[in-house]
């Protein structure tokens, strides 16, 4: 360059002729040698700067990555302040997918997701995220490959536990209705591989009150006749669905009412019954669903009904208008009050701890002995009978009477209504019990404010007005309307007591309670 500095101006045309770049040339020429060299040699010092999503070309340009377009639609620009935007080819026309295939745009590209047998199901391939070749109009392109393993396993890849339980709830919603509109006029029992469910569709029979359905070894009884009414008695057919795939998503975890249960997890297919709705159906008389159980359970093991309870903050199993009936080794059959998706659920009880077991038999037995012998002293021992040994002979009779049922029947929870009658039993004893204990603490205050121990006709007055009625008729009469209003409270799946959910274990713990009060004044 130091050469070129004595080159004189007039003689600028004879040297162009001769092959000789003029000063500025040459420095231009040197500018690209050392570009070449600085881009060679690793070094971006002459390279323009490319922004996001492009790369330097030639050593002298930018160009934005496949599936990205510059803001001024250029290919190559120097500009730093250009950017590279991605190309929406499902918008643009670039896809080439199929027909009734969904187009779904990523950054910098797109993919096709379909079922090819089922294409009736192709938007839950576009949530599932499932792309075959056989989407893609020249399946002979290079396209994304088809997504391996179970099509339900696809949602768990991305996403948190309330995100899968979003767009699953979406998913049994659509394929409820799409398999109710798809199946209205070709009814019978169908199968699908993709989905990996089997599902049968009639219409109602107005001469039978029940309509039965079954897929998969599940069933379900319905009574038609009360759904479909008025101007809906055109369209009376029903669905029933089993899904034999989606239990491994839709499992244990998702149940929130667990209460000190252990090892919950589901022991059935995932069903649904449905009649077109888009929204939950209450019925007035209860559905009648019979599942197989995928596992066998053991003694310890509790079954329980749940349902679906979808929203749009994610959801969940619950047990809310499902009500367990019976179950053997192979199937359990629940009742539900309105149309969803059901499965059944199952845990394992407490094991006992075997030492609290041997002090709980131990010390009733004991207590069942000195009981007996307590109430043959006071019926027997003439000297001594008075309202206060009446008094002592009630209770010690009541808690006898509880003790002994305590120990022979706590545990025979089958067959279910002979659990009931001595979880009511034993409601009412030990009811019974606490009441004569507050006659006797009254009969005591009595005694000692009135100092009249041995007035005979006081203490008959007080037996006659007080006694009876109070010790047995009071504990009747609660148990009596506990029973009425929630008997299906009484008998548990492990033990024949009261049961803890919605609060009926205050039907025996209140009136102690109140008992133990008035005690304390």
């Amino acid at each position: 360059m130091g050469a070129s500095k004595g080159v004189d101006m007039a003689d600028r045309p004879h040297q162009e002729q001769r092959g000789l770049w003029w000063p500025e040339k040459v420095l231009v020429k040197e500018m690209q040698v050392l570009t070449a060299g600085s881009c060679l040699s690793g070094k971006i010092a002459f390279c323009p700067p490319c922004p996001k999503n492009a790369d330097c070309h030639n050593h002298t340009h930018c160009v934005c990555h496949s599936g990205f377009q510059s803001m001024s639609g250029r290919k190559y620009f120097m500009e730093s302040y250009e950017k590279c935007e991605d190309i929406d080819e499902c918008n643009s026309g670039l896809k080439n997918c199929k027909k009734d295939a969904y187009c779904t745009n990523t950054d910098g590209s797109f993919y096709c997701s379909c079922f090819i047998k089922y294409p009736q199901f192709n938007w839950v391939a576009n949530l599932i995220g499932l792309r075959p070749p056989g989407c893609y109009e020249n399946t002979s392109e290079e396209t994304p490959s088809s997504s391996s393993g179970n099509i339900w396993e696809n949602l768990m890849i991305n996403g948190s536990q309330k995100e899968l339980a979003i767009n699953i709830t979406k998913i049994l919603q659509q394929v409820e209705l799409t398999i109710w509109k798809e199946n209205f006029n070709s009814t019978g029992i169908h199968e699908n591989s993709e989905l990996d469910i089997v599902y049968e569709t009639k219409r109602c029979n107005e001469t039978s009150k029940k309509t039965f359905l079954a897929a998969g070894n599940n069933t379900m009884d319905i009574n038609c006749n009360h759904i479909f009414k008025g101007p809906t008695r055109d369209q009376n057919a029903v669905a029933f669905i089993t899904y034999r795939s989606l239990g491994n998503i839709l499992n244990g975890s998702f149940f929130s009412e667990r209460r000190g249960r252990q090892g919950v997890k589901l022991n059935s297919h995932i069903v649904s019954g449905t009649i077109g709705s888009e929204k939950k159906v209450n019925l007035s008389e209860p559905v009648s669903l019979t599942f197989q159980h995928t596992e066998p359970g053991g003694a310890r093991t509790e079954y329980f009904c749940v349902y679906w309870e979808g929203s749009k903050e994610g959801g969940s199993w619950s047990t809310g208008g499902c009500n367990y009936k019976s179950s053997n080794d192979s199937y359990t059959k629940c009742e539900c009050f309105h149309l969803s998706s059901f499965a059944v659920l199952m845990s394992l009880s407490p094991k006992a701890d075997p030492v609290l077991t041997v002090i709980t038999y131990v010390g009733l037995s004991l207590s069942l002995l000195c009981l007996l012998l307590a109430a043959l002293t006071f019926l027997l021992c003439q000297p001594i009978q008075n309202t206060s040994t009446s008094l002592h002979l009630q209770l010690s009779l009541c808690l006898f009477m509880a003790h002994l049922l305590f120990l022979t029947g706590i545990d025979r929870t089958e067959p279910a209504v002979l659990c009931s009658i001595i979880a009511g039993a034993l409601h009412y004893l030990y009811l019974a019990a606490f009441s004569w204990m507050l006659l006797e603490g009254l009969h005591l205050f009595l005694t000692v404010r009135n100092l009249q121990v041995a007035n005979y006709t006081s203490a008959s007055r007080f037996k006659k007005r007080f006694m009876y009625p109070l010790g047995y008729g009071i504990p009747a009469l609660i148990v009596a309307v506990s029973a009425i209003i929630g008997y299906k409270n009484y008998g548990t799946r492990t033990h024949c007591w009261l049961k803890l959910e919605k609060g009926f274990i205050w039907s025996f713990m209140g009136p102690v309670a109140v008992i133990i009060l008035v005690g304390e004044q």
